[in-house]
Formats: structure tokens, C-alpha cells, sequence
């Protein structure tokens, strides 16, 4: 559809927000399969969560100075007066179920992942929607650093068997409650040094949020970020242990990664761990598919238990959008095998009970029971790529028979209607 007519449309899909098309919907079946899947193979249980959650779960749980909470989120207020927001983010709310629905008895380590929509009101980019859509692991109640490599190799995984490689992890740790304040310390006494050169969003993070001053995107705040105080100077042993663990892993499972000292990921819960992974082949563009870390202190946070946790996000469209720029061929299983072509009233009602049984045998079928002339209906199959169609008119209906014909050559020979689901499956075998 030309912008033209597009303009003259009265409703159109809010600003950066969109529909996502038939035509995309292969890609979207293939990425959802592959995650469940993967999920289901690294051992993780599907948890599903309201789209509304209370504000002060993000408020408290994300961090109030973060760029999500002060920005971003979607607010509302009930008729009740109750202070609800479309979620941002996965994190807060699923482990908010995991303490209200009591998952805490369970054995640990707990491992749930969840795939939906989240809600960023923020400048929509490419690859960045105002709704976009996530998918979420978590692993809840061990601190051994094999559970964060252990995060970054199944995303690997799901990325291999999408078709999608020249991927690189860029990890760092941030330290833990003990040994931030110190780090903390160094990197505001830096940045005052330098305060007259950083955009006004950044002279507000350094009096609320100094670690946020090393995630921002101006040109000018990147190069002064470049020679700031390194968070791995300034690690206690524990999360130095932890962090050298992790590359070991790393290694092991020969996973490439680069140590970049400047992510700190842009909420308050993350300690020790984080870590992105980037195409390899961008140029420098803003496109992390996915992202995530340990966060040992939130549950403490919204619960008073303390246990620790890791987890991370995938960008379902950026994924999408990668997989299309590199031209990954995406073939949908989905696709029916056999097309039935009705013709003539009697052809049309007999159709109607043998599209069920085919169905029901487990046969992929497809038909277009509007169309009546015999040639709009094969043109239809052979779009479809269909292998064979089964041709049912007014003579086949009497004679309890039905023409299967061969799309490829063609040939076409007339079956007992009694027999075609069993001549059709051995067809399709061969």
C-alpha cells in the first residue's frame, strides 16, 4: 500500500506500534518454536504474567532514576485508583509470581521463561517498537557462575538452529553491594571532573544514577566514557572469582566474547554479570539482540528472601529483522502437502466431511471452498507449492472416487474415495 493511500485512512496503528502481517508470520512460528523448544531442552518451565502489573513493582524492582521508569513506561489509573503500567520488561513481574504463587518451595534452581509483548514508550528505531515482544529466562536460587554462561549458550543455541552465526557476547561485571560504592566513588569523582561536557541527561545521572553515565549513546558522553574508571579495577574477590568462572566457561564452550568495560545494562537490579550479544558484522550500529545478567539482590528486594538469580532477554524483532537482512530462507512446516478441489454443488458438500477426515488423519491440507472453477483452484495449490491435489467433482461424488493429480507432473489417476487417505500418506512418504 503506497503512502498515499495510507493517508488517507481515518485509523491507523499507534505510533510505533505495528501490525505484523501474514507474510511475517513464518518467521515469527519458526523463532517462537525454536525458543520453546530450547526452553524445554535447558530444562526452563513456560510462566506466563499479566500485561498490567502494579507501578511500584518497577518503580522499586527496575529502579526509580532508571530511563524505563522515568520515561518510558505506559502509566494508567483504574476507576478504583489503582496505579497499574503496561509491563516494561519481563523480570520484576515474573519473579513478583514467583514469590506470591509460592515457587520459592520449590527445588532450586527454579528456571522459567516467558515470550509476549512489553510496552517502551520511547523513539521508535529500527528493530525498537513502542510494543515489541521478548522472550525471558530466568534461573533463581544459585549463584554459581555456570548458570550465566550456561544463559549466554542457549542463546547461542537458539541462534544456531535459526540460521543466524558471526555473533559476539560482550560481557563485563559491575561488581556486587560490597565493592560498587567504592567504584561508584571513583567513576563520580572522574565525571564531575568532566561534567561540563556531558548532555544534561548525564549531568542528572551522575547526582541519581552514576553507572548510567557509562551506558549513554551521545558522541560526546562515549568519549568520555572511554577513559573513565574500568568496574573491573574495582571488584571484591568474590565477584572476581565469579567473573573469571564465567570467561572460563566461556572458553570451554568456545563461545566468542570481548570484555567491554562500559556495559553496565540500564537497570538497578543487575550485580556482578552482565552481558549483550551483538551481531558481529554491524558496523557500529545500536543492535544488541539480546541482554541480561545476575541480579542476586532483587528478590531480597521485593520479597525478603535473599536469593540469587540470572536471566536474560531476546529482542524477538531484532532477531526477525537479522534473520531477513541475512536472508535466512525460513520454511514454514506448517505448509500443507494436499489442496482439494471442489466442483459442482454435490463436489462442494462431499468436500466438506473429506476436508474434516484428511484433516484429521494428520494430513496438512488446504482447499478454497469459494472458488468454483477448477482451473482458479490449481493455480491456488500450485502457489502453495502443493505436491498433490485431490479433485472431487459431481462424477467422483457418485462414484464414492477422486482424481489425485501430481503438481509437478501433472499426471493425474482416479482413487477409491475409501482408500485416498492411505495412498496420499504413502505418496507423501516417497
Amino acid at each position: 500500500m503506497s503512502n498515499k493511500s495510507k493517508s488517507k485512512n481515518k485509523f491507523q496503528a499507534p505510533k510505533g506500534m505495528r501490525d505484523i502481517l501474514p507474510k511475517d508470520q513464518p518467521y515469527w512460528e519458526k523463532v517462537r518454536q525454536v525458543i520453546h523448544l530450547s526452553a524445554k531442552v535447558f530444562g526452563f518451565e513456560r510462566i506466563d504474567t499479566p500485561i498490567l502489573e502494579e507501578k511500584e513493582l518497577f518503580i522499586k524492582g527496575t529502579g526509580a532514576y532508571t530511563d524505563i521508569v522515568e520515561k518510558e513506561m505506559y502509566n494508567l489509573t483504574t476507576k478504583g485508583r489503582d496505579k497499574l503500567v503496561l509491563r516494561p520488561e519481563f523480570t520484576p513481574a515474573i519473579i513478583r509470581a514467583y514469590l506470591e504463587n509460592g515457587l520459592s518451595s520449590l527445588p532450586h534452581p527454579v528456571k522459567l521463561y516467558s515470550i509476549g509483548p512489553i510496552f517502551r514508550y520511547g523513539r521508535p528505531q529500527k528493530g525498537r517498537y513502542r510494543q515489541s515482544y521478548q522472550a525471558n529466562f530466568e534461573v533463581i536460587g544459585e549463584q554459581d557462575p555456570i548458570l550465566d554462561a550456561q544463559l549466554i549458550q542457549l542463546f547461542f543455541s537458539i541462534c544456531k538452529k535459526l540460521g543466524l552465526k558471526k555473533l559476539i557476547t560482550q560481557i563485563n561485571s559491575i561488581g556486587c553491594s560490597e565493592c560498587r560504592p567504592s567504584y561508584r566513588k571513583k567513576l563520580t569523582t572522574y565525571y564531575r571532573s568532566n561534567k561540563k561536557g556531558l548532555c544534561s541527561d548525564c549531568q542528572r545521572r551522575l547526582k541519581q544514577n552514576p553507572l548510567r553515565l557509562l551506558d549513554c549513546k551521545e558522541p560526546k558522553c562515549i568519549s568520555i566514557a572511554e577513559e573513565a574508571p574500568q568496574t573491573i579495577d574495582s571488584l571484591c574477590d568474590n565477584c572476581s572469582n565469579h567473573f573469571k568462572g564465567v570467561l572460563e566457561y566461556l572458553d570451554e564452550l568456545e563461545i566468542p566474547y570481548i570484555l567491554n568495560s562500559r556495559l553496565v545494562r540500564g537497570l538497578d537490579y543487575y550485580t556482578k554479570t552482565v552481558f549483550e550479544v551483538w551481531p558481529e558484522d554491524e558496523d557500529g550500529r545500536q543492535i544488541s539482540l539480546c541482554g541480561g545478567g545476575r541480579y542476586d539482590k532483587l528478590i531480597k528486594l521485593l520479597g525478603k528472601k535473599d536469593i540469587p538469580a540470572v536471566g536474560f532477554a531476546i529482542g524477538l524483532d531484532r532477531i526477525i529483522n537479522l534473520i531477513k537482512e541475512r536472508e535466512i530462507k525460513i520454511v514454514s512446516k506448517s505448509a500443507p502437502s494436499v489442496f482439494l478441489v471442489q466442483l459442482g454443488d454435490l463436489g462442494k458438500k462431499k468436500s466438506l466431511k473429506l476436508f474434516e477426515e484428511l484433516q484429521q488423519s494428520g494430513l496438512k491440507i488446504a482447499s478454497s471452498f469459494s472458488k468454483n472453477t477448477i482451473k482458479t483452484q490449481l493455480k491456488l495449490a500450485d502457489k502453495m507449492n502443493v505436491r498433490f491435489a485431490l479433485i472431487l467433482g459431481q462424477k467422483e461424488a457418485i462414484d464414492k472416487s477422486i482424481i489425485v493429480r501430481d503438481m509437478i507432473s501433472g499426471s493425474q489417476e482416479v482413487i477409491p474415495l475409501s482408500k485416498i487417505v492411505r495412498e496420499i500418506k504413502k505418496r507423501i512418504k516417497k
